[in-house]
């Protein structure tokens, strides 16, 4: 009978262990499959197939979580392309672009690119730090008769924060359109203080990929991490600056963060707010239209600017391939500073390249950021660039978040994205490209006040062997940092 016992539970056993075996091996297949027909990147193809036949059922749940790409998918039924606007214009239809010869095919590539115009009769001025930033905001709320859109990755209940709360429903209840995109992780996943403020006081506000239900909320890795605040659609605010009392460097937070943003007024505004009705579509399912939103736009000055949207949907990479073609049309300089620098070796080939070639290339990043982990990753990241002349600077803190890229003294490139793999191929990121020799000029003068410490190999050679490990170790994780 004991026997008999045993022989029955070995028999189960071995049911059970091939029952396991095959449903991995059905898993493993299938998720190979779509690996082959949907991953462009070698690397993240073989990485992706090589954990699911190892640990088949932890694999296939991993790549279900982080690794498919649902978004596309939402986009294109909802019928959403970010980038694509239709401006309105006072006076007629826009004269085509007056550019020096040298910018005419990065003009062109970036037509295509984008589907959008470069528009001309803009006035762009920078604003360094919330203590400038904030006060021009709340002002032009306040003065908004018509429509108020605001997009910020993360909007936090302070000091500042309840500043801006009164604000929009002040803004709402005298009439304004009010719309309040905040990120669902960025903002709070659990304890998301600012939207439920906004919604008991009435105000409309949605929040980006985000649901209560774990199962739900396959979109932990795709944020949008665009500032964008837009009134009456004549006048926006865009650049690197969340809401947070951090941002006050005046009154001297405790972890104080820098950044640089920028007023945009002119004809480029219509496509910043195409930007945000986008999105306002994507999270609420609802369309924003009318002279509220897109009123006729005349001339404010003599900048010419065009919106650069990016993220893993139907605007896949733009940031990133905008980059890489102004870079290639670069002349005699590229200066760049950004507070997180783990390019793709695309980007680190094209910079070295540059170099290569005699143009000097400046990378500015912070001596140490606001993510340990990060600058680990960036010191493992840099030797190519270094070998290649590629000067890099480390700026003294306090942290300084800002995001720009100059080119030639005439070329700028300003907006959310950071210059790493998260902001150019995951997050939904918004950039401006401007061609203004002044703004150039002003931005690389800024950039060049904080070119006093160098970064060298022989610097990185003397970290011990430890150190290097863990640093190299880190730089594995780069598509997610």
């Amino acid at each position: 009978m004991e026997q008999a016992l045993l022989s029955w539970i070995g028999a189960l056993t071995s049911i059970r262990t091939e029952v396991f075996w095959v449903l991995g091996a059905t898993l493993s297949g299938l998720v190979s499959i779509h690996v082959l027909l949907r991953k462009r990147e070698v690397g993240a193809a073989i990485g992706w197939i090589g954990l699911v036949w190892l640990a088949p059922l932890f694999g296939s749940a991993l790549y279900a979580l982080l690794g498919v790409n649902r978004v596309t998918r939402r986009a294109q039924k909802l019928g959403i392309k970010p980038s694509q606007a239709s401006p309105r214009r006072a006076g007629g239809p826009a004269p085509p672009p007056v550019l020096p010869e040298r910018f005419q095919p990065l003009d062109q590539a970036v037509r295509r690119i984008t589907s959008l115009p470069l528009e001309a009769g803009n006035r762009i001025m920078p604003l360094r730090n919330g203590d400038a930033v904030y006060p021009a905001m709340l002002a032009a709320i306040r003065e908004a008769r018509h429509s108020v859109a605001l997009s910020s990755y993360i909007f936090r209940k302070d000091e500042i924060g309840r500043a801006f709360l009164d604000a929009l429903e002040d803004a709402h209840h005298r009439g304004v359109a009010v719309r309040v995109l905040v990120d669902g992780i960025g903002s709070g996943y659990f304890f998301a203080a600012v939207y439920g403020g906004l919604r008991r006081r009435g105000v409309p506000v949605g929040r980006f990929m985000h649901s209560v239900l774990p199962w739900r909320m396959p979109f932990l890795n795709l944020r949008t991490h665009k500032k964008l605040l837009i009134l009456d659609g004549t006048l926006a605010f865009t650049g690197g600056i969340n809401i947070a009392d951090e941002n006050r460097v005046a009154t001297h937070p405790p972890e104080p963060v820098r950044d640089v943003h920028f007023r945009i007024e002119g004809p480029v505004v219509t496509q910043l707010t195409a930007a945000f009705a986008s999105d306002w579509a994507f999270v609420m399912d609802q369309e924003l239209d009318g002279p509220a939103w897109f009123p006729p736009l005349a001339a404010r000055g003599e900048t010419q600017a065009r919106v650069v949207s990016s993220g893993p949907d139907a605007d896949l990479r733009k940031i990133e391939l905008v980059v890489l073609e102004a870079i290639t049309c670069a002349r005699t300089s590229i200066r760049l500073m950004t507070p997180y620098f783990l390019p793709s070796e695309v980007l680190v080939s094209a910079l070295s390249l540059a170099a290569l070639r005699g143009l000097t290339v400046d990378v500015i990043i912070p001596m140490a950021s606001d993510h340990a982990v990060v600058d680990w990753a960036t010191r493992a990241h840099v030797d190519p660039l270094l070998r290649s002349d590629v000067r890099i600077w480390l700026d003294d803190p306090p942290f300084d978040h800002a995001k720009l890229l100059v080119i030639d003294d005439a070329w700028c490139f300003i907006g959310s994205a950071n210059w790493d793999t998260r902001s150019f191929r995951l997050n939904f990121e918004l950039n401006v490209e401007v061609y203004d020799s002044g703004l150039a000029r002003h931005l690389d003068a800024f950039m060049q006040e904080k070119m006093s410490v160098r970064l060298t190999r022989e610097h990185l050679s003397r970290r011990g062997l430890p150190v290097r490990l863990r640093d190299a170790g880190v730089r594995l994780l780069l598509p997610y940092l």
